[in-house]
Formats: C-alpha cells, sequence, structure tokens
C-alpha cells in the first residue's frame, strides 16, 4: 500500500471581533495576514506565520453557518465567553521571551512558563475571544 502524505493545512479559531484578534494575533504574535473576506455579514480573517507559508488559521465567526438558529448563536456566545472553545499550541524558539511579550502587551495570562512533566517547557494566554494559546518549547533545545 502506498503511503499518503497529510499535512495541516488550515485550523480555525473562533472570535467575536476580528479587529481585536487581529491586533493580537498580526500585532502582538507578529502572524501575517493573508487573506481577509467577507461573505453574508461575516468575515473571515487569514493569518499565519512567515515561516510557515503552507499553513493557515482563519479566524472565523464563532458559528460560521448564516442559517444557524438564535439559540445556536446564543450557546455558542456563552462557550467562547467562558474560554471552551478551540485552542492552539504554537511552538516558540524562546519561551520565555514569548511569555514576556505577550504580556508585556497586554495578553492575559493563564500560565507563566513552566518545564511541563511530558518534555516542554510552556506558558498560556487567553486570546480577545477568549481561546487558550498554548507557546511551548521542547526542554534541552
Amino acid at each position: 500500500m502506498k503511503r499518503m502524505d497529510i499535512k495541516l493545512s488550515q485550523c480555525f479559531i473562533a472570535v467575536d471581533d476580528h479587529d481585536k484578534a487581529l491586533a493580537f494575533y498580526r500585532d502582538v504574535l507578529g502572524l501575517e495576514v493573508r487573506n481577509d473576506v467577507g461573505f453574508e455579514g461575516m468575515r473571515w480573517v487569514t493569518v499565519g506565520s512567515p515561516s510557515q507559508p503552507d499553513v493557515d488559521i482563519v479566524l472565523e465567526p464563532p458559528v460560521a453557518d448564516p442559517n444557524a438558529s438564535p439559540a445556536d448563536r446564543q450557546a455558542m456566545a456563552e462557550l467562547m465567553a467562558k474560554g471552551l472553545l478551540r485552542g492552539v499550541i504554537f511552538s516558540t524558539d524562546d519561551c520565555d521571551a514569548t511569555f514576556e511579550r505577550i504580556s508585556m502587551a497586554g495578553g492575559e495570562v493563564l500560565q507563566e512558563p513552566i518545564d511541563q512533566p511530558y518534555g516542554v517547557r510552556d506558558c498560556a494566554f487567553r486570546d480577545p475571544s477568549g481561546n487558550m494559546l498554548r507557546f511551548s518549547r521542547p526542554r534541552g533545545q
């Protein structure tokens, strides 16, 4: 059987305010804006790391379905407010410097840098929409 070559292309993060999200992902994290599209009253902004041109992060509305019911929209808004939606883990070459940069920019700290028992040093923040973002580096590198 021939082996398949499967790679990550896109991941999605729900945001409730694209302008605040852009200020965080572009201005604080340094990701580049690759696309900004509006459709049927919704907006999708694609960002990514310049060092990973083939991986996109799509900042999407919490309910990306124009036909979603008001009850579904309310449920998603409540989950987002609690920080219970998607999370993303970024790798970094310096966890402590990344922590300093994000915390100095006003990022909501969830965890200061710590050596984890599973072999990484990491820290965690919430983005402006409440999503948890972790920044990690394998220990010993």
